[in-house]
C-alpha cells in the first residue's frame, strides 16, 4: 500500500514502535482490514485483548484464560448454548448414523471437538484480525455499519514450555461492535475516510461501549475418510447478541439463515415466508444481496457440513426449498415473481432464473455461504502471530471469499467517504462484483485457474442467464464438478 510509511507512524503513536513489517498491507484489503502479525500482536496484547474489550474494568495484565470468561455472567448463557448444541448434535447423530460412533478421540467415527479445551484454564481467544463492514451500513444505518474483532482458540500449551509454539484450535469468536456508537457525532464519512487513509487510525473508534454480538464459529466434529464414508467436518455457527441492560449475551436469530426445518413443516409459515420473499420490493433486495429476512424466518443456531459438491445435496441449507413436494417455492412462483418485478421496472443484477433464485437461497444464509467452493470452515482464520513457524493454514489470513470481496467493499467506502450514495449489491459469493476493477482478472476469484464458472452449451439459448458470463480466461476452460450442475471450475485445457 502506498501509504505504508503514514500506516507505521498512525501505529506508533497508539501502540508504540513496531517492526517494519507492520506496514505491510496486502493490495486487496488495504483499507477495509487489518491482517498484519506484528500489528495484531500488538493490539491483541493491548486494548483489543478479548477480555479488555468484554470486560473493561478489569486493570489485570495477565491475559484472561476461557476458564474464568465463561464464567463472567455476561458469558455463562454463551456456555450453556454452545453445550445445548453438542447435546442435540449428537442426539441427531445417534438417531440418523446409529452405526457410525461419536465422541472425543481417534478412536470415534465421528470425532467431536473437546468442550474441555474451550473452557480450559489453559486456553484463551487471540485477537486473529480486524475487519471494516462499513460496507453493511445498508443493515445498521445509524451506526454505520460495523466492525469486527476475529479472535481464535488458541491453548497456551504450559506443559511444553513458554517457549512453545502455543497450537492454534478450531474455533474462532467474532465480536461485532457498531462503527459509530450511540450518540457519537461522528459522519459515516469521516469514519470511512480514516479507514482508507490508515485502518489503525479507524480503530480509535473501537470501544467496549459499540459491542452489539457475538458471533461464534466452531468445528464440532470432524470424520476421516473411511470404508463407509467421505471425508466430512462439521462446523456451528450461532450468535449472541449484547443485552446491555442485563449485561449478558443472549441467543439470537443468525441473519438469513433460513430455518429450513420449520418452514417446511408449517404450511402458514412457508406460505407468509413465500409471499414475503417474492414480494417485489424484497426480491430485488434479495437479488441484490442486501435483504434482511424477519427473524421468524430464522434459525438460532447452523450447521455448516463439508465439503459440499456442486450437485445439489441436503447439506445444503437451501434443499427441498424450491421445487418438489411440500417445497415452499415452485418454479412458477419464483418465475411469475421474476417476471412480476422486472415488468415493474427493476433491474435484476444476478437472479434471472429458477437456478439463480436456488444459489441466491444458499449463499444469502451463513452456512450456505461458507460451503461456497466447497468450504465449510472458518472465512477468516488470520495469520498466526504466535507460532514460531506458520504453516501454510495460517499464512494467509482468510478465504477466497474474502479477498474475492474487497473491491465491492472499497469502492462502498470510498463512496461514503466522498458523499456519494454507495451501491450496496453484491454477487453470488463464488463470483465476486468487479465494479470497474481489474484487480481480480486472472485470479481463481473471478476467472483464473481454480474459479467458479458455468460449463457453456450449443446452442446458446440453452444457457442459464443467471450464470452465463461466469467465464474463464484465455487458455483456461470450465470443467464441469458435478454430475448434474454446469457450474464448474476453470482449469487448464486438455489437448
Amino acid at each position: 500500500m502506498s501509504r505504508a510509511p503514514f500506516l507505521v507512524l498512525v501505529l506508533a503513536l497508539l501502540c508504540g514502535a513496531l517492526p517494519a513489517r507492520a506496514a505491510e498491507t496486502a493490495a486487496l484489503e488495504r483499507g477495509t482490514a487489518i491482517t498484519d502479525p506484528a500489528a495484531l500482536r500488538e493490539l491483541g496484547g493491548g486494548k483489543f485483548r478479548l477480555d479488555r474489550m468484554l470486560l473493561p474494568e478489569r486493570s489485570a495484565d495477565i491475559p484472561l484464560a476461557n476458564s474464568a470468561l465463561f464464567a463472567l455472567p455476561s458469558m455463562m448463557p454463551v456456555q450453556q448454548a454452545i453445550d445445548g448444541e453438542f447435546d442435540r448434535y449428537i442426539a441427531r447423530h445417534q438417531a440418523s448414523l446409529p452405526k457410525e460412533t461419536i465422541g472425543v478421540g481417534e478412536g470415534f467415527d465421528f470425532q467431536l471437538f473437546d468442550r474441555t479445551l474451550l473452557y480450559s484454564p489453559e486456553t484463551r481467544f487471540v485477537l486473529a484480525g480486524i475487519v471494516n463492514r462499513i460496507d453493511r451500513t445498508y443493515a445498521a444505518e445509524a451506526s454505520c455499519g460495523e466492525i469486527r474483532l476475529i479472535y481464535r482458540l488458541t491453548r497456551m500449551n504450559k506443559a511444553a514450555g513458554d517457549q512453545a509454539s502455543p497450537p492454534r484450535l478450531p474455533m474462532t469468536l467474532n465480536v461485532v461492535l457498531k462503527a459509530r456508537g450511540e450518540g457519537k457525532a461522528i459522519a459515516c464519512s469521516e469514519i470511512a475516510g480514516r479507514w482508507l487513509a490508515a485502518p489503525l487510525a479507524g480503530t480509535d473508534l473501537i470501544r467496549h461501549e459499540n459491542i452489539d454480538r457475538i458471533e461464534t464459529n466452531l468445528q464440532i466434529a470432524h470424520a476421516p475418510k473411511s470404508a463407509v464414508r467421505d471425508f466430512r467436518t462439521d462446523y456451528l455457527l450461532k450468535v449472541f447478541r449484547y443485552d446491555r441492560d442485563a449485561r449478558v449475551f443472549s441467543e439470537a436469530p443468525m441473519e438469513n439463515q433460513i430455518d429450513r426445518a420449520r418452514l417446511l413443516a408449517d404450511d402458514g409459515l412457508k406460505r407468509e415466508f413465500r409471499a414475503w420473499l417474492l414480494d417485489p420490493v424484497n426480491l430485488v433486495a434479495f437479488d441484490r444481496g442486501t435483504v434482511l429476512i424477519p427473524e421468524k424466518f430464522l434459525a438460532n443456531g447452523a450447521i455448516a457440513p463439508t465439503p459440499v459438491g456442486f450437485d445439489p445435496s441436503d447439506l445444503e441449507p437451501e434443499f427441498g426449498l424450491v421445487q418438489g413436494e411440500g417445497a415452499v417455492f415452485s418454479e412458477a412462483d419464483v418465475v411469475a415473481a421474476l417476471r412480476k418485478a422486472t415488468e415493474g421496472g427493476a433491474k435484476l443484477q444476478n437472479i434471472r432464473s429458477l437456478a439463480g433464485f436456488e444459489r441466491r437461497l444458499n449463499d444469502v444464509t451463513c452456512s450456505g455461504c461458507h460451503q461456497t467452493r466447497g468450504i465449510g470452515g472458518f472465512h477468516f482464520p488470520g495469520v498466526d502471530w504466535m507460532a514460531d513457524k506458520p504453516s501454510n493454514a495460517t499464512v494467509v489470513p482468510a478465504s477466497p471469499h474474502f479477498f474475492g470481496d474487497q473491491i465491492r467493499r472499497r469502492d462502498i467506502l470510498e463512496s461514503l467517504r466522498d458523499g456519494k450514495e454507495p451501491d450496496y449489491s453484491r454477487g453470488f459469493a463464488s463470483r465476486p462484483q468487479l465494479r470497474g476493477s481489474t484487480e481480480l482478472a486472472g485470479t481463481n476469484y473471478q476467472d483464473g485457474w481454480g474459479a467458479h464458472c458455468y460449463v457453456q452449451g450449443k446452442p446458446a439459448a440453452s444457457n442459464d442467464a443467471s450464470f452465463r458470463d461466469w467465464t474463464c480466461a484465455e487458455g483456461l476452460t470450465c470443467q464441469a464438478a458435478g454430475k448434474t450442475s454446469r457450474i464448474g471450475m476453470c482449469f487448464v485445457k486438455s489437448r
